[in-house]
């Protein structure tokens, strides 16, 4: 009786398992779920900052500016006071400018440690080898998901910057020392924080199948971003002819991002300052007739923008080949 009742009874279903209903980029998503959601909560917090900043931000610090009278039809760029609206406005550009300068970094550390190299450490990359993806298209995958999303929200944030920039330019400039070429303001308000995030990307996954184990990838990778950073930066000024400004008594103001200035001599010679300030003798013991000052005006944001985005373009399609090749050369 007891075995009839067993065989009559209906077998148990298993449990189907869990598959992507978008194949090996829904697969993608699952797995790095958590760096997913890290990275709309940076979005959003950013997002949110620069919303405000637009807004009720902006409002609250004009009118504090305007109840101290720093402000006569114009911002006042001379008005020093520094009052809580102000506090929040600057916490506000802060939070909001430095997570979008951030994100290039975060990216090439995490594209390094988890994207690729945890797996080629664990062997997860070898076992989806071994099944229906090539290796070419896991690198494709694992390229190109993370690429739109991060291209995407970079986007977002770099457009809601200029946003609040454009619309409060002269609040940026009174209530502090911001100004168009200040590194983190320069970063984010062009095309360079998606350029530098897409680096970052292919940086990382290359770094991470040449040393095949996730911290060392981290390491190498962080090392790398900042060194190959700094090169390009430090090129910045030089990508674009400067405008010169001359004085005779001394130097022309600052309007722009200085590149170099110095003393004339009286056959236009270009000479280290002697700094001899107001000394007659001294002056003349040099042969210093005038100074000079080279900058880029606000006229050459866009095109010192669009020079240094096509430096790391091109740097990152050739770490994305690079990439492509190395990993063919390994799996032939």
């Amino acid at each position: 009786m007891t075995t009839t009742t067993a065989l009559a009874a209906p077998a148990r279903p298993r449990r189907p398992r869990l598959r992507s209903p978008h194949g090996l980029p829904g697969a993608l998503l699952v797995l790095h779920r958590s760096a997913l959601w890290f990275w709309l909560l940076l979005v959003a917090v950013a997002a949110g900052a620069l919303l405000w900043m637009y807004g009720w931000g902006a409002d609250a610090a004009f009118a504090e500016f305007f109840r101290r009278g720093c402000v006569d039809g114009v911002l006042n760029d001379g008005c020093d006071y520094i009052g809580p609206a102000h506090t929040r406005y600057d916490t506000a550009e802060t939070v909001s400018g430095g997570l979008i300068n951030l994100v290039p970094l975060l990216t090439a550390v995490w594209a390094g440690a988890a994207l690729i190299g945890r797996e080629l450490e664990n062997g997860t990359a070898h076992l989806a080898w071994t099944q229906s993806v090539s290796p070419a298209r896991w690198l494709a995958a694992k390229l190109a998901v993370p690429a739109a999303l991060l291209t995407a929200g970079t986007l977002l944030l770099v457009l809601l910057h200029r946003l609040a920039w454009g619309a409060h330019t002269e609040l940026f400039r009174g209530m502090g020392t911001r100004q168009w070429h200040d590194d983190g303001t320069y970063f984010a308000n062009g095309t360079l924080a998606p350029a530098y995030t897409l680096l970052g990307l292919t940086l990382g996954a290359l770094t991470a199948l040449l040393v095949r184990r996730s911290l060392a990838a981290m390491g190498t990778t962080f090392l790398a971003f900042m060194s190959l950073e700094y090169v390009i930066t430090s090129l910045r000024p030089h990508l674009w002819p400067v405008e010169t400004l001359t004085s005779k008594d001394g130097y022309p103001d600052y309007i722009g991002m200085v590149v170099g200035d110095g003393a004339l001599t009286s056959t236009g010679k270009r000479v280290s300052d002697p700094i001899c300030v107001a000394d007659t003798q001294c002056l003349t013991d040099h042969d210093i007739v005038g100074y000079y000052r080279d900058y880029h005006p606000s006229a050459h944001f866009w095109p010192l923008q669009l020079m240094e985005t096509g430096i790391v373009l091109a740097l990152t399609a050739a770490a994305t080949a690079a990439a492509f090749w190395l990993l063919r050369r390994r799996t032939a």
